[in-house]
């Protein structure tokens, strides 16, 4: 059984990282259009949010599929996602054409955060850099 965990285990980080690795590709090929998005929703510093962005999808998605400090990246994300959620997908006042899929990316993020709380609390399984052990 427990054999069958650490593969589970595995393959849900990698999972949960692809997510993050996807996003932040795109949002490195396609900087000028998120940088846009962000200045349209009012945010300060569009550039550098986008940026940072990048930098914790990417390299968190990394250390994700690697195992590495697993529990801390996976509390990293899910602290970085509730702005990320409330501010991104804001489908309480989105234009009426788009509250559907405002409300599906705000609910995929709150599903991907419980799946990220449960990589804190149970950490990467053997099959990582870390080998499982618990972080001090």
């Amino acid at each position: 059984m427990e054999r069958s965990q650490d593969t589970l285990a595995l393959a849900g980080r990698i999972l949960i990282a692809a997510l993050f690795l996807w996003s932040g590709f795109g949002k490195l090929t396609g900087f000028s259009g998120n940088v846009g998005y962000a200045t349209s929703l009012g945010l300060p510093m569009p550039q550098v949010l986008i940026a940072v962005s990048i930098l914790v999808e990417l390299g968190g998605g990394i250390a994700l599929v690697l195992g590495w400090n697993t529990r801390w990246v996976a509390l990293l994300f899910a602290l970085w996602l509730i702005p990320v959620t409330l501010a991104g997908h804001p489908f309480w006042s989105a234009p009426e054409a788009q509250v559907m899929a405002q409300k599906i990316n705000f609910m995929k993020n709150v599903a991907v955060f419980g799946g990220l709380l449960v990589l804190a609390a149970f950490g990467p399984g053997r099959y990582s850099v870390g080998g499982g052990r618990a972080l001090a």
